[in-house]
């Protein structure tokens, strides 16, 4: 049996915010569409499910975020995921420059939880909070001469 993933979906409170966020750290707006009736019901488990939804992905094409905001039922908040939380983690990107990253998050007042660590002689890499608490992990890998 052949098995692909094809996008992480992540729920948000504010879409257009969510994706001013992502677009600026350099994903790709493919695509939006708003989703309801009984196919989504089925395909969701929600009754009445209805939700405005972007599909985003990485320059290269290999990755894809699904963003939804929920009309109804209405978005249910909790508390943001802690690092040891079981169950949806974190989403990761690499990307080439770690700081200027951090910068164009700081735009939409996402910062790092603690700081930018390195781990060996591999990587730089943080943990954040992005738009609507979500984890997020940026990681710069280094160049090793």
């Amino acid at each position: 049996m052949a098995i692909k993933l094809e996008n992480v979906g992540i729920a948000v409170r504010d879409l257009e915010a969510a994706i001013a966020f992502f677009t600026d750290l350099g994903l790709i707006l493919v695509g939006r569409d708003t989703v309801s009736g009984g196919w989504a019901d089925t395909a969701v488990g929600l009754d009445g499910n209805h939700a405005r939804i972007a599909l985003l992905q990485t320059p290269d094409g290999r990755g894809q975020l699904e963003l939804f905001e929920y009309i109804h039922p209405e978005a249910i908040e909790s508390d943001p995921t802690r690092p040891n939380d079981i169950g949806m983690h974190r989403v990761a990107f690499s990307v080439d420059d770690i700081d200027k990253a951090l910068e164009t998050a700081a735009r939409h007042g996402c910062h790092p939880l603690r700081g930018v660590a390195t781990y060996g002689d591999a990587y730089k890499l943080t943990y954040l909070r992005g738009p609507s608490g979500i984890l997020l992990m940026l990681a710069e890998k280094l160049k090793n001469d």
